[in-house]
């Protein structure tokens, strides 16, 4: 079992998908050599889908981009707006390529804690410490939501303050917002975007690549700053010429899902989400917080006899389950693994059951 990312052969992609692909094919040129930022009906197109499920408007000519997957959004984005020497706000624990990201582009890194353990219908996030990192003249604050390690999604209250905050120091916003049509509990999800006091830039990432299995075709889009949306062009230009062109075609079977597809989705992954948090909470010494939306776990282990890293290789060769280790969303999470719970239900629960077995090898003995 492989928690490192989801299962696409047990949560099969979006209906339509396929046809739409062969249909782009079919079109040859016309859909190969697209505009830079993607061809102009199918922008046009997810503009308005995005405009209606985020609650803000978005102009298809200056304020969108389809890139290659989420991942080319997120790095197009950071070369867009990271130099050398700039001060980047990121949070701990956050995705992992955001830290790698900054690190890459010469920036420099400034955490802000997440107490997602201590609190409920929020994600934790210290705004304190946001403001401070502000005050000293950050210029970008990246974040994803829902959390990803921990699934926790910020309040509304929470997002407010951080868009009042940005918009009073001058803080650029990225928000990563993935997994935000996959969102448990009936909880209620604030796009920041559709706030009415936002900063002057603002970017959102999103995709179809997890809530909807389309990881292989490698979509992602990004809207917002007609000015940073023009930057990330001109380096896409650069880097890959453009998003996929056939796979593009694949974007006009987004949000058009058969009827009670999202509803069943986001019922599969809850109820794999609900077994695999109660075997956790029945080991002793185990702590894991329910992501409210998503798929993911972030757990945190008892006192082991072996470091993290030696813990994930052995898990790895003695229960044949792979995990992600906390040391990937801050090197302070030493004693943590993230799983991606998007996987065949039955298979999931055996393979945490076996890890848990071998971890029970290795628990330090109290005293």
């Amino acid at each position: 079992m492989d928690f490192s990312h989801g299962d696409v052969d047990a949560f099969l992609p979006l209906p339509g998908s396929y046809e739409a692909f062969e249909a782009g094919y079919k079109l040859g040129g016309r859909q190969a050599y697209t505009e830079y930022r993607g061809q102009a009906p199918i922008r046009k197109e997810l503009a308005d889908k995005l405009a209606a499920f985020t609650g803000a408007p978005i102009d298809a000519e200056k304020e969108i981009i389809l890139t290659p997957g989420t991942q080319g959004a997120l790095f197009l984005a950071m070369g867009a707006l990271v130099g050398a020497g700039d001060k980047v706000a990121i949070v701990e624990p956050d995705y992992f390529a955001n830290r790698k990201l900054v690190e890459f582009f010469d920036g420099q890194l400034c955490p802000v804690p997440m107490d997602y353990m201590k609190t409920e219908n929020a994600a934790g996030l210290d705004l304190d410490r946001l403001e401070a990192v502000f005050k000293q003249g950050v210029t970008l604050f990246l974040f994803s939501n829902p959390n990803n390690p921990t699934g926790a999604v910020y309040s509304y209250d929470e997002i407010v303050k951080i868009a009042a905050l940005a918009k009073e120091y001058g803080v650029t916003l990225l928000v990563d917002e993935l997994y935000s049509r996959q969102i448990f509990d009936g909880r209620r999800y604030t796009h920041l975007r559709a706030q009415k006091e936002i900063p002057e830039n603002l970017v959102t990432i999103i995709g179809p690549s997890k809530t909807e299995s389309l990881s292989g075709y490698r979509l992602g889009v990004a809207f917002g700053s007609a000015d940073i949306i023009t930057r990330m062009e001109k380096l896409q230009a650069i880097v890959s010429l453009r998003c996929a062109g056939y796979c593009q075609a694949v974007f006009k079977a987004w949000f058009q899902e058969p009827e009670g597809f999202m509803e069943e989705r986001i019922r599969a992954h809850q109820a794999i989400r609900d077994d695999l948090v109660e075997i956790f909470r029945q080991t002793k010494g185990v702590e894991v917080r329910p992501s409210d939306g998503g798929s993911y776990l972030f757990v945190k282990l008892p006192q082991l006899e072996v470091p993290l890293g030696d813990f994930v290789k052995i898990v790895r060769e003695l229960a044949a389950v792979t995990v992600t280790p906390g040391t990937e969303f801050g090197p302070q999470f030493t004693d943590c693994f993230r799983i991606n719970f998007s996987q065949d239900h039955e298979a999931a629960v055996a393979a945490v059951k076996r890890l848990l077995a071998v971890m029970e090898r290795y628990r330090k003995e109290e005293g």
